[in-house]
């Protein structure tokens, strides 16, 4: 993807606004902070921009066993009663280190709402304390489970979508490959913007300082969550590597034009259909990574969540997009 000399000409005046606003706060470098410091001010600043999460009739607390004997936390929620709902497993972003159900509540109650269908939004472990592939083995086993007990929360069984922003879209995307080995259907893989190759592109430069997601800051992610830098060959890490592609579940994915990441997405899309899996990929002119949590003031998110949700419901229901 080719990208501008100036590409702070990009950004649509209302990203424009909020990322100088951002400026004024005076915060220092996220490689300053340690993980603790970065996970607090990440749930401290996570809905200062959303929308007011919508009424669900269903808010359940789910607790989800791992592989290692753990149990992971989950949030359920349904707009309606209703049994036989399809559902949307959805991994929220954070670079592997930040982020929780409740910092994307807003969105995914907004997901459900659109969508018509039930969200569960796993508290997946994060790094420092526990590295790669402890998030990839936690997102499979999540899966693994809600396939095994969707009758029992009056769920459909049959129409299970995953998907994530950021690292929750590598999740996602790793997961799907995962999904397809062990000869589990799935109805969409749903990722906004994703991690999904070895190395930086051209946009991590690009786009690698003052559009709020910096390069420094990948970097700073990676380094807590990868042990070992030539992890970043393993496909559970970088999904791109994964020696095979073929019947991977349908794909749909939104992208931001002044992402760090943004080469990544528009390469995994390719990827994906030179092995004939079906895409639909959505590029988000002059906005930036994290947009898609910013439905009070970025018009963008709103747009990019009414059509991550037509695709659902055309993956749930074969309702045309």
């Amino acid at each position: 993807m080719s990208h501008p000399r100036n590409p702070q000409s990009l950004l649509t005046p209302a990203m424009r606004q909020v990322l100088h606003g951002i400026a004024k706060l005076g915060r220092p470098p996220l490689a300053l902070h340690t993980p603790d410091q970065a996970k607090r001010n990440y749930a401290a600043g996570a809905g200062v921009l959303e929308i007011e999460p919508h009424k669900m009739a269903r808010d359940e607390t789910l607790h989800i066993p791992t592989r290692d004997g753990q149990s992971l936390r989950a949030r359920l929620w349904t707009e309606r009663m209703q049994a036989g709902l399809p559902v949307l497993i959805y991994y929220h972003g954070g670079g592997f280190t930040v982020g929780s159900p409740e910092t994307h509540e807003s969105l995914c109650r907004h997901l459900a709402h659109l969508a018509h269908c039930a969200v569960i939004a796993p508290d997946y472990r994060l790094a420092p304390a526990h590295r790669f592939p402890t998030a990839h083995e936690d997102a499979v086993d999540v899966l693994a489970w809600v396939r095994d007990h969707a009758d029992a929360l009056g769920l459909d069984a049959t129409r299970i979508a995953i998907g994530g922003d950021s690292a929750g879209g590598t999740l996602t995307a790793a997961t799907a490959i995962a999904a397809r080995d062990h000869g589990w259907p799935l109805a969409l893989q749903l990722m906004f913007y994703p991690g999904t190759s070895p190395t930086h592109m051209p946009s991590a430069d690009t786009f690698g300082s003052g559009f709020l997601l910096e390069k420094a800051s990948v970097d700073y992610f990676y380094g807590h969550y990868l042990s070992d830098p030539r992890q970043r060959q393993d496909p559970r890490f970088s999904p791109e590597l994964a020696s095979d592609h073929q019947g991977l579940a349908p794909a749909w994915m939104g992208l931001a034009e002044c992402d760090p990441l943004v080469d990544e997405g528009v390469r995994y899309a390719d990827v994906l259909r030179q092995a004939g899996v079906p895409v639909a990929l959505e590029i988000y002119r002059g906005v930036v990574h994290s947009f898609i949590q910013m439905g009070r003031v970025i018009p963008e998110a709103l747009q990019a969540r009414q059509d991550a949700a037509r695709a659902l419901r055309h993956a749930f229901t074969g309702e045309q997009p």
